[in-house]
């Protein structure tokens, strides 16, 4: 058998088994696909009102679009298994592209490694939304050198399905070199979608679904939620978890929090900015493509990660895309960053939905799991951030950046 036959075989066994743990496994990891996904699209398709257009969303509109477009795979076993087909055949697009001729030893150890993380991760990465937007995250990256134009595209139209995307294409911004092109490409998307939404109706809800982000409490499993966390499970007064019933979340409560939920947010953008801002002087420094677009874009996704009010398990899925691209690019440096990658994808999975029950219960053994999942983000972030700070530079290229603005600046 050759070398592409084995990974495709490993790629059917792979997303059966994870599709069939969302249904035996506990806690329900394919809930929200029956709870909001079937009926936000079935009101949509039976003409009483479409979430994000005749009334205010959580998500971008875009994600409407895949929600529906599982309803034409339901015939065959209900919709829960259409979303399990839709989001294989997404993956199995994205793969393909990956492995092409599985010629390249670092194509085929970056869909290895997809392959053990989306095990590792389990059923909650393919019964979110966020499943959609990996395999686009992930094709995207791998077009920005030589298709800029279609490789942006791809990634604005994943932001517009879950705003995270958002990272990379700010990473492709500051390290491709024809960033014209990536910001034209999404820019042209991001207005015919506009354009289509306020045609329809929605102009008032445009942006609604980061005014709703805005104003959202701590969620459980956030980073900057473990120090509430931990008071409740010491029963401290006035600390506790409680169940959101409108965004359908569980969240934590405690002293100051208000204040906390208050400067998140700044907070985030801080972060964002300045990992942007290392990226930004080592390309004005001459640093390639290869050296700066891994550790840029996987610093920008963690730091939307780590920064977040709102922590739920399926993010830890965006960590895929930059990880399989860095080890695609260089895999000799990139393989114990992307094994620390799968042991969160693994405790992860452990924490939700194994022991999620034992956490909300408050018991300290899987909320010490949570604990140790979200320093692992932490350890992560620290060492992207360094090996950021350390891209090797050209300075041939630097001296040629320099000449050239100064003759733009003489006219």
């Amino acid at each position: 058998m050759s070398r592409r036959a084995v990974l495709w075989v490993a790629f059917a066994l792979v997303h059966v088994a994870v599709a069939v743990f969302g249904f035996v496994l506990p806690n329900e990891p394919m809930g929200d696909i029956y709870r909001v996904y079937e009926p936000w699209s079935l009101q949509a398709l039976d003409g009483r009102g479409i979430v994000g257009i005749t009334e205010a969303w959580v998500y971008p509109q875009l994600a409407l679009v895949p929600m529906v477009l599982a309803h034409a795979f339901a015939w065959i076993a209900g919709y829960e298994v259409g979303w399990a087909i839709l989001i294989t055949l997404c993956d199995a697009v994205a793969f393909a592209m990956l492995v092409g001729r599985a010629r390249s030893t670092g194509r085929r150890v970056g869909a290895w490694y997809w392959l053990a993380f989306i095990a590792m991760l389990g059923p909650v990465g393919m019964y979110r939304l966020d499943g959609i937007t990996v395999p686009l995250a992930l094709a995207g990256s791998l077009w920005l050198v030589g298709r800029p134009w279609i490789g942006s595209a791809l990634l604005a139209v994943a932001t517009w399905i879950k705003v995270w995307p958002a990272a990379i294409i700010l990473a492709a911004v500051i390290a491709v070199r024809r960033r014209l092109a990536v910001v034209a490409s999404a820019a042209i998307v991001s207005a015919a979608i506009i354009a289509v939404v306020v045609a329809a109706g929605g102009g008032a809800h445009v942006f609604g679904f980061v005014m709703d982000q805005t104003g959202r409490g701590l969620q459980l499993e956030a980073p900057v939620s473990s120090y509430y966390l931990w008071r409740a499970v010491a029963h401290i007064p006035g600390s506790q978890v409680y169940y959101d019933s409108n965004l359908l979340t569980f969240q934590v409560t405690g002293p100051d929090v208000d204040q906390l939920i208050a400067v998140m947010t700044p907070l985030l953008a801080l972060a964002v900015l300045a990992v942007a801002g290392v990226g930004a002087y080592k390309a004005w420094r001459g640093a390639s493509f290869a050296a700066l677009f891994p550790p840029l874009s996987l610093g920008l996704v963690l730091a939307f990660i780590l920064f977040n009010k709102v922590g739920s398990p399926q993010y830890m899925t965006w960590l895929a895309a930059p990880l399989v691209v860095a080890l695609v690019i260089d895999r000799h440096r990139w393989w114990k960053p992307a094994t620390l990658g799968l042991a969160i994808a693994l405790l992860t999975f452990i924490v939700y939905p194994l022991t999620y029950w034992g956490v909300l219960s408050l018991l300290p053994f899987p909320v010490a799991l949570l604990t140790i999942r979200n320093v692992l983000l932490a350890v992560l972030f620290v060492w992207v951030v360094v090996r950021l700070s350390h891209a090797r530079i050209h300075p041939h290229v630097h001296a040629r950046n320099l000449a050239r603005r100064s003759r733009v600046a003489a006219g």
